[in-house]
């Protein structure tokens, strides 16, 4: 397979034209000894994480000759993807008696580096979730199915949230669940809502699981419900990003102690507020 972008700078010296490739096309890239743009650079850094991923685990040497670039080019993208932990080196493994030296080194994916790449995670989950609905007999038993599993499966991950929280004082609670949130990969941050004695908004402006909760919106019931039981307080849910929306939303209210008011604010009144607090904040 080729690939439209590559690294002049570092392009294998090949004598014009040639059954392979013809002068007219290497005479209209850029001017030799032209610094390669920023875009080219990740494109052919892109180009060789493919290569590996198609490949296995490759030298240096390997990548050049596949990708018909010298190995000084290869090895500065090879350092590029290491500091970004896309690829690790590792000891070539040597099948039967080795030989005098030391086992040339290959540079493997690591678990980020797969990750970047189009995966089938969303279809399998998504598979899952509809055989665990048929298997519960469908209709709204298969709806009660999936939101346990849903409820079941945020459950745990509140396990591992709830002594941040716990730890935090009232007023910092919504900060630290974010912080916790953000450490598996939700991009969370937490701000006063724009009537900012009322409470706050939980925003997560990423979600690992929206093409899934799309289809199943139990997901996002479930993690609200979480919400709640960390924060000790009702939370109501504004925008979700598996709607369609920029930003999945979460209005947290003051608890009346930390807010200073009056007891005799009402359920309804906050309610009514909460509910045109920072609508859709893409």
């Amino acid at each position: 397979m080729k690939y439209a972008s590559e690294d002049q700078e570092g392009t294998a010296a090949r004598p014009a034209g040639g059954p392979d490739r013809p002068a007219p096309a290497r005479a209209a890239r850029s001017a030799p000894g032209a610094t390669p743009s920023h875009d080219e650079q990740r494109g052919t850094r892109n180009r060789v994480a493919r290569s590996i991923l198609d490949h296995g685990p490759s030298t240096a040497a390997e990548l050049a000759l596949r990708l018909e670039l010298t190995q000084a080019a290869v090895r500065r993208h090879l350092d590029a993807l290491v500091a970004e932990n896309v690829v690790e080196p590792r000891e070539k493994r040597v099948y039967g008696a080795r030989t005098r030296g030391r086992p040339a080194k290959v540079f493997a994916l690591t678990d980020c580096g797969r990750d970047a790449f189009d995966q089938s995670y969303d279809q399998l989950a998504a598979d899952a979730l509809r055989w665990i609905a048929e298997s519960a007999g469908g209709g709204e038993l298969g709806e009660a199915a999936i939101a346990a599993f849903a409820r079941a499966r945020f459950a745990a991950l509140a396990e591992s949230y709830r002594h941040a929280v716990e730890a935090a004082a009232p007023e910092g609670r919504t900060k630290a669940l974010a912080e916790a949130l953000t450490a598996d990969g939700y991009a969370a941050t937490a701000r006063s809502a724009p009537s900012h004695q009322l409470g706050e908004q939980l925003c997560q402006h990423h979600c690992p699981v929206a093409h899934v909760a799309e289809q199943f919106p139990q997901l996002c019931e479930a993690e609200t419900e979480v919400f709640s039981r960390l924060l000790g307080t009702h939370v109501q849910r504004l925008a979700t990003i598996a709607h369609g929306d920029g930003v999945c939303t979460t209005f947290v209210p003051k608890g009346r102690q930390s807010a200073g008011k009056a007891a005799h604010r009402t359920t309804k009144t906050t309610t009514a507020s909460a509910s045109t607090a920072g609508r859709n904040p893409a």
